[in-house]
């Protein structure tokens, strides 16, 4: 009998597969009864109907500890196998796993306001200090619902707000222009996805990075998207993003009223939508504050100087 397995797409298949196929050869070692042949996402699987089912069984586990995890390896896969749960971190306020198994979590009171509301509302508002996770949070919460197919891609955006410099002083075509100012995004998805993974991911457009001017005239279904520094877009332009929401989607608009780069005569939109917003069901605005900054402890110290 035969049979093919078709993996998840958001998948690494180097990750699955291991350094020179060691996981698949891991898998079929204990599965003599079955001959695998891989290739991309799909596995052919060539044995008796039961043994078939069983691989397919320990496939299905060892997929969603990938996952998870972002990594497998043969003391997982082992693990298993005989039924016991691989040494995963378990703690309550897990998000996801990142590169190389790295654990996501939520870590200040915040910071889980925001996970626990992402699941009972479609708009959310993060705003708060520099380094209290909102827009790495926000984004770890888009990648968990890429990953679980809970929504079919994520769009990132940010204001490209001059600083100094205008655009066209700055060397290079459109992209390169931008990206500087979409850094910090790009290091956030670095730190939750394998470096082929996002890169297959950007080129097939199932993550997009764009700055907020990008976004005009379009309809934004099944999708996480998020807007980060909101603080520095006009009321114009806030209200023309929030207006893109499509079917199946969610919003996370993260922004910090204490650095908003906008001349003095244009009112931040932020604050803006949070004021107009507030009391609609499904919306809900969550408040960062100084005990959330979870960068080095210094960073405390430096927004509280400049606050006071």
């Amino acid at each position: 009998m035969e049979s093919v397995i078709t993996l998840n797409e958001a998948i690494d298949t180097a990750a699955f597969y291991g350094v020179n196929n060691a996981n698949i050869l891991c898998l079929c070692n204990q599965h003599p009864g079955v001959r695998v042949v891989a290739r991309g996402y799909k596995l052919k699987v060539i044995g008796s109907e039961e043994a078939i089912k069983r691989f397919q069984t320990v496939v299905e586990r060892c997929e969603q500890a990938c996952l998870q995890r972002g990594s497998l390896n043969e003391a997982t896969i082992l693990d298993l196998i005989h039924g016991s749960s691989p040494d995963a971190v378990a703690h309550e306020h897990l998000i996801l796993h990142g590169v190389g198994g790295k654990p996501i979590l939520a870590r200040s009171v915040n910071q889980r306001k925001l996970v626990e509301g992402f699941q009972t509302n479609d708009l959310l508002f993060a705003v708060g200090p520099a380094g209290s996770g909102k827009t790495y949070t926000a984004i770890a919460l888009a990648v968990r619902a890429l990953k679980n197919k809970e929504v079919r891609r994520i769009i990132l955006s940010r204001p490209a707000v001059e600083a100094g410099e205008k655009l066209g002083f700055l060397p290079g075509d459109m992209k390169e222009k931008i990206d500087p100012y979409l850094q910090p995004l790009y290091d956030a998805l670095q730190d939750m996805l394998p470096a082929t993974k996002l890169q297959e991911y950007m080129e097939r457009g199932t993550i997009q990075i764009a700055p907020l001017a990008f976004m005009r005239g379009r309809t934004l279904s099944d999708a996480v998207v998020i807007l980060d520094e909101a603080q520095n877009a006009t009321v114009l332009q806030l209200k023309m993003f929030l207006t893109r929401m499509g079917l199946g989607s969610k919003m996370i608009v993260t922004g910090d009223l204490t650095q908003i780069d906008l001349p003095t005569s244009q009112r931040s939109g932020l604050s803006d939508a949070m004021a107009r917003l507030q009391d609609i069901k499904g919306i809900q605005i969550v408040q960062f504050n100084q005990q959330d900054i979870v960068r080095h402890h210094l960073v405390t110290h430096i927004v509280k100087a400049y606050a006071d």
